[in-house]
């Protein structure tokens, strides 16, 4: 595995986002279509219950996705507190986001105090957070 770095560290699971959404985009389409192919005969119900069990599949798709991604962010706030109460005998400042302290997992210890200070006194965006990090430290247990 390739180190991580500003332009790599985003993550794709190939069967997630390109087999599994696209069949799903396509499937709920298809159904919609079909559905409304079907709105004055007697396949109107069947079609209906095709549409709703894609939608069902989609939103379980959606969503499990969606809070696999809100356990990490929680687990990652609870490392990078650690981290900084480990570094300095105190919690972090509660003006960082959720977004600036996950964006802040990747500064190594040496930046990560003064990337601390700036993104509350600067209002960094998580981007400019992650922009502005020299010595990349990758987080390679991210989904």
């Amino acid at each position: 595995m390739q180190p991580q770095n500003f332009k790599n560290h985003m993550q794709f699971v190939k069967g997630y986002h390109f087999v599994l959404s696209p069949l799903l985009l396509t499937g709920i389409i298809t159904s919609i279509v079909n559905l409304c192919f079907h709105l004055h005969d007697g396949l109107l119900i069947t079609s209906l219950f095709i549409s709703a069990l894609f939608l069902c599949s989609l939103l379980i798709s959606y969503y499990s996705r969606v809070f696999a991604l809100k356990a990490q962010d929680r687990a990652i706030r609870a490392e990078e507190s650690l981290r900084h109460f480990v570094l300095t005998g105190k919690l972090p400042d509660n003006r960082l986001s959720n977004g600036q302290i996950i964006a802040l997992r990747f500064a190594p210890d040496q930046e990560f105090l003064l990337l601390s200070g700036r993104a509350v006194s600067e209002n960094l965006s998580p981007k400019e957070i992650k922009m502005a990090i020299k010595d990349w430290k990758g987080d390679y247990n991210r989904v």
